[in-house]
């Protein structure tokens, strides 16, 4: 047992890290369909039905982002204090992509030209692009360790964000959300763009094998996870190396939900890699001993106590009403059919 590390400071950490799965699998495919309508859609009338695909449930899928810095910011506050105030900028850009994104949908429905139409399918383009690669750039920075001094203040220069590291991880996280949204795409449209979305998968997973080559390189490289956890930390990269090939045998032999699901573990085992690998910390300095403890950023156990009674309360709530919502809207979409309003 790890000192002062309590059974309620052990399950939030591990649900903060469970709404960052949940977060990636659904809110990683919208940002590949929205990467799609640059990438794949060739006219007006494909974009539409491309982004339809996600018009019904973009916005729940980012609720799990919402609740993840809410749960944090309540279970562990001075995870979220050094988080958001070290990286103001990367954070700042996301929330800038988010709003950009978000309102595009509606200014692109309700556009009196083509021009207009033109100009904010262009900005859902760009929002998706900037979202996944600053928070690839984000986590992969903060595992190689930062500046921390022992207040919890992070004094970083520009290296320290933006370097060998970062920059790979924030183009695989691109490329498998763009995977991930051509996937999803091929389970939800039929005819030619379904066909042109398998072909174009079928491209990128050589060059995501070899970003994930490049990445376990510089994860042993320039973390200590290996060091610590090195069981753990291979089983986690074999399951991520093991999906991303049965992800791409669903794409050579036509099996759209195993390709889905299988890059959807993808970025899901990314996430787990990361937190199995900080474990016990929460943020991990360049000098050990200024590395924060788990314990050291949670809230009182009374606060963590009654986050888990309403947890427990309204989780099934909203677990029915995702379920239910994916059901209603199973059905696949034609091109042309439809309505553009989102």
């Amino acid at each position: 047992m790890i000192a002062g590390l309590e059974p309620l400071h052990f399950i939030w950490f591990l649900l903060i890290c469970v709404l960052f799965v949940g977060f990636f699998f659904l809110e990683g495919f919208d940002f590949g369909v929205g990467l799609a309508t640059r990438l794949l859609a060739k006219d007006e009338k494909e974009r539409d039905t491309v982004v339809q695909t996600i018009g019904p449930v973009w916005d729940s899928n980012e609720v799990w982002l919402i609740t993840a810095g809410g749960a944090m910011f309540a279970s562990f506050p001075h995870w979220y204090a050094t988080l958001f105030s070290g990286y103001y900028i990367p954070l700042f850009l996301i929330l800038v992509g988010l709003i950009v994104r978000g309102v595009s949908f509606e200014f692109a429905a309700h556009s009196e030209t083509k021009k207009e139409k033109n100009f904010w399918q262009w900005m859902l383009f760009v929002g998706s692009l900037i979202v996944p690669f600053m928070f690839g750039m984000i986590f992969t920075s903060m595992i190689q360790g930062m500046p921390i001094d022992e207040n919890f203040n992070i004094f970083a220069k520009f290296g320290d964000y933006v370097n060998l590291m970062s920059i790979v991880g924030g183009v695989a996280v691109t490329l498998i959300c763009f995977i991930h949204g051509l996937n999803y795409i091929r389970l939800k449209v039929e005819g030619d763009l379904r066909v042109r979305a398998e072909k174009l998968s079928q491209k990128l997973y050589p060059v995501l094998f070899v970003g994930l080559v490049v990445f376990a390189v510089l994860v042993y490289r320039n973390t200590d996870f290996i060091e610590r956890r090195p069981v753990s930390t291979i089983a986690i990269l074999a399951v991520i190396v093991a999906a991303a090939v049965a992800a791409y045998y669903g794409a050579l032999k036509g099996k759209e939900t195993l390709s889905f699901l299988s890059t959807g573990a993808v970025l899901a085992g990314i996430v787990v890699l990361i937190f199995n690998g900080i474990f016990p910390y929460v943020m991990i300095g360049d000098v050990a001993a200024n590395s924060i403890k788990i314990s050291e950023a949670a809230s009182t156990l009374y606060t963590l106590k009654t986050m888990t009674i309403v947890t427990a309360c309204i989780l099934p709530f909203v677990l029915a009403y995702l379920s239910w919502s994916y059901y209603i809207f199973r059905k696949r979409i034609k091109v042309g059919e439809g309505n553009e309003h989102y």
